[in-house]
């Protein structure tokens, strides 16, 4: 027995030094840490189990002489601050990364437990693509990984962090998943590298112009969440996780607050320019409300008209939607409008409330935003809030203009409670605007038109531009002092717990990608 034991020893031992000491030496002069490393810092201490330690690939045909265990990935499952999580942790010490068939096994295995057992799955991902030796058997392989990514899409949060080269088809699972975290100056994402674009467009562009964190974060809208170091990403990712339930059939987190659900927050009262063309920050005031001021925004860099993130009021968890002034004037256009939609339905699909601040002067106009869709981009976000059973919160702070107005949680698309400052002006449009158009022939006939366009302009602001007629009509359920805010969302979230709505019952909706 004693001999079977060693043997057994052994090989685990070579499992978990399945990298030579050269491709080690290397992942560390890059800055990186190892696979298994990653996990370790990761879960909590000693919870890890893995899975499929021994396997090797049996690619022998394909001239593959070196066999070493594990094949490239690490999985199994643990706990972070207690709660249950699967994992991968691709080995780039280890054939690059690169996925095989076995690789391939091992990845739709984890995948498949996390979603039979209800538990998120993250993915750490540091690999060199498809491994080419294998060829189609490679390209199978990920096919399996996509269907089993939508299997789980909703379902169980799916979270990815990229730690190093992630290129070509290896791409598309960590898109199909609801977060991607990346590392400055260290992750990379692409369907083609810079050498390809270059015999193929003629464009010259560096590995980090191309696919690096800070374009992907700014320009492009592919990663959720950017830091400085893998152990900060991990520690973001730790954070996320605290504000997400196991699955779509757990209700959100409640953690003991220590912020009093009875505050008054009187910093509101003062907090708006007395100017409404001036701009202020959506984020003061979503750092008054919720539990000490603890915020975590979601695509902080892209789409920066909207604010979106999770935080917590008496303790519950909570997406967090607001126009943003203090960009383009909080507009609605292409880039936030869907950055808003995306949000909106993973907070629906993983039962986490929805808080929405309104200040919205309409949707961005122009040739641009036009052509490129913002129609369809538009009805993205309507489509989220029209679709959404959560509990839905939305307190207008400003300007609600328009259709704009609408798409942004209103009372006629299922929101369950809407309050108002006295400082909200609903109304198809700005003052100016709309007296323009109502009256511009008295304005062509008057002796001073602009005296007579601020005489106007003053009547408009003070019978259409404000919240009493759609409190009139109960378009909104209350107007109310700022410093009460947060007193006022607390009772709403308690009242909305017990929220039930029935889902017709249809295949899926057809939403305007």
């Amino acid at each position: 027995m004693q001999a079977k034991l060693d043997d057994l020893r052994e090989r685990k031992e070579a499992a978990r030094s399945a990298g030579s000491e050269r491709s080690v030496q290397r992942q560390r002069d890059k800055g990186k840490m190892l696979a298994r490393e990653r996990i370790e810092y990761l879960l909590d201490e000693g919870s890890f189990h893995e899975l499929d330690m021994l396997a090797r690939h049996r690619a022998h045909e394909a001239e593959l002489d070196d066999r070493p265990y594990t094949d490239g990935v690490i999985t199994g499952w643990g706990t972070v601050d207690g709660h249950k999580i699967f994992v991968f942790s691709q080995d780039f010490t280890v054939m690059g990364g690169a996925l095989g068939e076995v690789f391939a096994e091992k990845l739709h295995k984890v995948m498949d437990l996390a979603l039979a057992t209800g538990a998120p799955m993250i993915g750490l991902n540091d690999g060199a693509g498809a491994r080419i030796q294998e060829g189609v058997v490679s390209l199978d392989g990920y096919g399996g990984i996509f269907h089993r990514n939508v299997k789980s899409s909703g379902v169980i949060p799916q979270i990815s962090v990229i730690l190093g080269p992630c290129a070509g088809g290896a791409v598309y699972s960590p898109a199909m998943t609801d977060f991607i975290f990346m590392v400055r100056e260290k992750s990379h994402m692409f369907i083609t590298g810079p050498d390809v674009v270059k015999t193929v467009t003629g464009e010259e562009v560096t590995l980090e112009e191309l696919g690096g964190a800070g374009s992907h974060s700014t320009k492009s809208g592919v990663a959720t969440f950017v830091a400085n170091s893998e152990e900060e990403v991990l520690d973001e990712v730790k954070f996320l996780l605290s504000f997400l339930p196991a699955n779509n059939l757990e209700q959100t987190p409640i953690l003991p607050s220590t912020d009093d659900p009875d505050r008054l927050c009187p910093e509101l009262d003062t907090i708006l320019p007395e100017n409404a063309s001036v701009p202020y920050d959506m984020k003061d005031v979503i750092g008054s409300v919720i539990d000490d001021g603890e915020f975590m925004e979601y695509h902080a860099a892209w789409g920066r008209s909207i604010v979106c993130g999770f935080g917590r009021v008496d303790g519950r968890a909570v997406g967090i939607v607001g126009n943003q002034p203090a960009m383009l004037a909080g507009v609605l256009n292409i880039e936030s409008s869907e950055k808003a939609a995306r949000f909106v339905r993973t907070c629906d699909a993983f039962n986490i409330p929805l808080l929405t601040f309104v200040d919205v002067p309409g949707f961005l106009p122009g040739v641009d935003q036009e052509y490129g869709g913002i129609i369809r981009h538009g009805a993205k976000l309507l489509y989220a809030y029209c679709e959404a059973t959560v509990p839905r919160i939305q307190v207008i702070t400003r300007k609600a203009y328009g259709g704009a107005y609408v798409v942004m949680d209103s009372k006629s698309v299922g929101c369950d409670l809407s309050f108002a400052w006295p400082t909200a002006e609903l109304a198809v449009m700005g003052s100016q605007g709309a007296v323009e158009i109502i009256h511009r022939r008295e304005l062509a006939d008057a002796a001073n038109p602009s005296t007579r366009r601020a005489e106007l302009v003053d009547d408009y602001t003070d019978r259409l531009a404000n919240p009493y007629i759609a409190a009139e009509r109960g378009y909104i359920d209350d107007v109310i002092e700022p410093s009460e805010t947060r007193r006022k969302i607390v009772a709403g979230l308690r009242l909305l717990e017990s929220k039930r709505e029935e889902i017709p019952q249809r295949k899926h909706g057809n939403v305007p990608l």
